[in-house]
């Protein structure tokens, strides 16, 4: 098992500015926010003064909802693009009231990695799933690489998102489901569905469109063990994405190493974001494995 860190270098529509007092100074495009950072326990590298320019701050109400402070004439949506050697995507961004804004910029190091692995596949038209899709990021990258894509997330509406990102990109032809993650894959098992490249992101916790509940450690090794199951014998990759505060890289190789055949390459580590100063910011764990 090979423990590494990952942050994005192509981003020019995004930038991380500053963190810590548990929130994050960030830029998408033209737009420079504040929002909360449960990871950012040190103190900011910039005075309160550069904070306080910020013209967007979230503002929370609840652990979990809150209210943008914003000058009226910054729209509620706008567009950004990632742009690489390998990948050239738009995404439309919005400002939700759980603080989220349709992206997750750590993720563009997903986006290309699967880029990466459905090009260097054999089969022809692969299939790749993405499940707990959110805005379907990695549900485009997959779709612009060549993959057969099915996108599954429980709230419509963000499946509707992710299908106004793929018209963006000139895309068609993703199979969208609003289901639970979980009864889904155990249909596909039932079908005896396969996949040659499958990316989970599920949350600490969350419910299905019929309130199925959603908590990560009583429920993601059973539905890792059924994941396996869907993927190609003869060739295939795997991403495993967790947010728990309480998981590290090694607990998301674990994952993976029990229920992969024996003798695949496992790599796992921290996603992180890079300010061009002040302390890296981790977002987040992976593991990811492939057979070929």
């Amino acid at each position: 098992m090979t423990i590494t860190t990952h942050s994005p270098v192509h981003w020019t529509d995004y930038e991380l500015i500053d963190s810590g007092n548990f929130q994050k100074m960030e830029r998408f495009g033209k737009v420079v926010m504040v929002r909360p950072e449960p990871q950012a326990l040190w103190s900011p590298s910039l005075s309160e003064a550069e904070w306080k320019k910020a013209p967007v701050v979230f503002v929370g109400r609840s652990p979990s909802t809150g209210d943008w402070r914003k000058p009226a004439a910054q729209p509620d949506r706008w567009n950004i693009r990632y742009a690489s050697p390998a990948i050239d995507l738009n995404f439309r961004l919005a400002l939700t009231s759980f603080k989220h804004v349709g992206l997750f910029p750590e993720q563009a190091v997903n986006w290309e990695h699967i880029t990466e692995r459905i090009q260097a596949l054999k089969t022809p038209n692969p299939r790749f799933l993405n499940l707990f899709a959110y805005t379907g990021a990695a549900s485009i990258a997959a779709r612009a690489a060549g993959a057969q894509v099915t996108h599954v997330d429980s709230i419509k509406q963000v499946v509707t998102w992710a299908n106004e990102n793929m018209a963006m990109n000139g895309l068609s032809d993703i199979r969208w489901m609003v289901d639970d993650a979980v009864k889904f894959v155990q249909k596909e098992i039932r079908r005896g569905s396969t996949y040659h490249g499958i990316i989970l992101d599920p949350p600490a916790y969350g419910h299905g469109p019929k309130g199925e509940k959603w908590k990560l450690e009583d429920m993601v090794d059973s539905l890792v063990a059924d994941v396996a199951k869907l993927l190609d014998p003869a060739e295939h990759f795997i991403i495993l994405n967790t947010y728990s505060l309480g998981f590290s890289a090694v607990v998301a190789a674990n994952l993976l190493s029990m229920h992969l055949p024996s003798g695949a390459k496992i790599e796992a580590g921290e996603l992180m974001l890079t300010p061009k100063s002040g302390c890296p910011l981790p977002l987040g764990v992976f593991a990811r494995a492939q057979k070929s």
